[in-house]
């Protein structure tokens, strides 16, 4: 039992929700039950696919972890109930140690596993061949990085440097730095409207 959710996996909820008994059991007992929690997001798609199953949202203009997490402390005291995280395979642990050191108990459980697609590499490789050198290319998350960087290096070749590379965040920056980019460019928030900004003025 807890006395808020944290949702970034809301795709995993709805997953669920697609099979008929488990709707039937949301719409009769747990969506009422749920909606008297205080539900926060960091993002502003994260936020629309929460909205969709029924539930209102907090902390969407967030943005990161960390401004979430000072969000949640303002909040919620440390005496409430644990806050469930539900989270991926490869989650970072901001959020979880910025509310621990803020004494707010968190429950995390791992409700889905990333993966490389594994056509990803055919599919960069189809690219790189009709379209030759991207101007640009953007990141959307540490795990995008793990899984395309190397495959990226190899296609580009000494023109790596010739590209600019964009960042949907700060925590993805980060992580495209840690492997040895140079990021031209990091969205102001998560969303398409402010990444196109931040990619347009790279561009010009």
């Amino acid at each position: 039992r807890s006395s808020d959710l944290w949702v970034r996996a809301v795709d995993a909820v709805k997953l669920c929700l697609d099979e008929k008994d488990f709707r039937a059991a949301w719409n009769n007992s747990l969506k009422g039950q749920w909606s008297i929690k205080s539900i926060y997001v960091v993002g502003k798609s994260t936020s629309s696919l929460v909205n969709e199953i029924g539930l209102a949202t907090q902390g969407e203009d967030s943005g990161n972890a960390e401004k979430l997490a000072e969000y949640i402390c303002n909040k919620t005291s440390s005496d409430s109930l644990p806050l469930l995280f539900p989270c991926g395979s490869l989650k970072r642990e901001t959020l979880p140690k910025c509310l621990k050191e803020k004494g707010i108990p968190l429950e995390g459980i791992t409700v889905y596993r990333t993966t490389e697609h594994p056509l990803i590499q055919q599919a960069l490789s189809n690219y790189f061949s009709k379209q030759g050198i991207p101007e640009s290319i953007t990141f959307f998350s540490p795990s995008g990085i793990k899984f395309c960087l190397n495959v990226i290096k190899q296609l580009s070749g000494e023109l790596l440097d010739q590209i600019k590379f964009a960042a949907i965040g700060p925590t993805t920056a980060d992580a495209m730095v840690a492997s040895g980019l140079t990021v031209s460019c990091t969205a102001g928030k998560p969303t398409p409207h402010d990444l196109a900004i931040s990619i347009r003025s790279i561009l010009q």
